[in-house]
């Protein structure tokens, strides 16, 4: 049978989602927990998508498949009795044989956090600290253009293969501002390795102005890994939910 589980994570102490030799990941910790439940073995997990060293979720997605049998409640309370505490299993479902977390997912949101606060200490492991003056309005035009269907190489990895499609539709680049700071929401069917991070920094750039809207437009049209610079700190990324 097939099980969904959300996850929550601070990422602060991990050098990312995917499994890595030596490396402590999210994927290592839940898949030893499984392992642990199962009575040894391995019990490959299955994410919605990779997220980087030091960037959080809120709600990434994961399935694996087990012969199994224990109520949905039952999973969730071992799996969290053995995860660390910045680990945390927030729903189990049984799902259909055909769910795949990843090739089933229709959207995902990520929140990029900018604090305008470079006094508090406690917020650097979560948030991009800019003690800048920031023109969020800037910011707001320079977003509009990551709108709708584009091809995004200039916002991404150079290391994705040269025939994986690096065209995605963004639904929605929405700018929040708070008090002490500022929250850019990005939704879309998918985003590429940096994507994110990519376009939260040129939106920060914008507002630094640094560039502008027009920039940020030709920089989309080139379609040239080279023709994107920036890259906004991990810790202020969010995956905030996987909806299929």
């Amino acid at each position: 049978m097939v099980i969904k589980c959300v996850v929550s994570y601070d990422g602060t102490n991990y050098k990312g989602w995917q499994i890595q030799p030596g490396l402590k990941t999210v994927q290592q910790e839940i898949e030893n927990a499984l392992a642990l439940i199962h009575g040894g073995g391995r019990i490959e997990i299955v994410a919605s998508g990779r997220t980087d060293a030091q960037v959080h979720a809120l709600g990434q997605v994961f399935h694996f498949e087990t012969t199994k049998t224990m109520e949905m409640d039952k999973w969730k309370y071992k799996l969290n009795r053995l995860l660390p505490k910045d680990i945390r299993i927030r729903e189990v479902s049984l799902e259909k044989d055909d769910f795949h977390a990843r090739f089933s997912c229709v959207s995902k949101r990520y929140d990029y956090y900018i604090s305008l606060d470079d006094e508090n200490p406690f917020v650097r492991n979560y948030m991009c600290v800019e003690k800048r003056r920031l023109d969020t309005e800037a910011m707001k035009k320079a977003g509009r253009v990551f709108i709708g269907t584009h091809d995004f190489t200039s916002f991404t990895s150079s290391k994705i293969h040269e025939e994986k499609s690096r065209v995605r539709t963004i639904s929605e680049c929405r700018v929040d501002v708070f008090d002490d700071r500022i929250r850019i929401v990005f939704r879309g069917d998918g985003f590429l390795r940096y994507q994110v991070r990519m376009m939260a920094q040129t939106m920060i750039e914008a507002g630094l102005h640094h560039l502008d809207a027009d920039d940020v437009k030709r920089m989309l049209e080139a379609c040239d890994k080279h023709a994107c610079r920036y890259k906004a700190d991990a810790c202020g990324l969010y995956l905030v939910e996987v909806n299929y």
